[in-house]
């Protein structure tokens, strides 16, 4: 844990638990589940609103959307580069929300993809024209699909932005996006057990 504690000096560790209408349960800090109405807080996390299955949060002064089952840390304002910490769920996968040119989406973080990888849907969301990107193939646990490069994405993970990311979009619907080496290669990864922290490269 030695390679987290120094983050964790300065970061507010929030999970979203569970929804009610107009309330989120939140356990913060590792502590117990607390239920939140809008508007109210609990030390430096408030809830801003609740939307179906993710709910707004201001934490340690920024905005963030998790989404139900979500947990990440916060870096409240430290010297050092940005940086998020994501814990892996029962299957050991890192699974969290971030956004690709501000339309939000679900992340999960995958090593084996050479890019940020959308579906065709999440594209559109996202603004993006895929057909105008370069054409390839890519190889799935389904085979091997086609798929689109397309270059100049912003996509936003917590509070690391990097711009000018390569994206793939494939025509196939996927459960979610992938968190790809485009985006990886420029963060610093360092992993202890379930917990994975991200840290932006300067």
């Amino acid at each position: 844990m030695a390679s987290l504690s120094m983050s964790a000096a300065w970061a507010t560790d929030v999970a979203l638990a569970g929804l009610l209408p107009g309330r989120a349960v939140v356990v913060v800090n590792g502590g117990n589940p607390r239920t939140l109405a809008v508007g109210s807080k609990t030390g430096d996390v408030k809830l801003l609103a609740v939307e179906s299955g993710a709910a707004v949060f201001e934490i340690d002064g920024k905005r963030h959307r998790l989404v139900l089952g979500d947990q990440m840390v916060s870096s409240g304002g430290s010297g050092g580069g940005s940086a998020v910490t994501l814990t892996a769920d029962g299957r050991g996968q890192f699974i969290t929300s971030g956004s690709v040119n501000g339309a939000a989406m679900r992340f999960m973080v995958d090593t084996g993809a050479t890019f940020v990888a959308l579906s065709a849907g999440d594209a559109a969301r996202a603004g993006i024209d895929y057909r105008k990107g370069e054409m390839g193939a890519v190889g799935t646990a389904n085979g091997v699909i086609r798929a689109w490069r397309v270059p100049g994405a912003t996509v936003r993970l917590g509070d690391i932005t990097l711009h000018q990311v390569d994206v793939s979009v494939s025509e196939t619907s996927m459960p979610m996006a992938l968190l790809g080496m485009s985006f990886l290669n420029r963060v610093e990864m360092k992993r202890d057990g379930d917990t994975m922290t991200l840290k932006k490269r300067y």
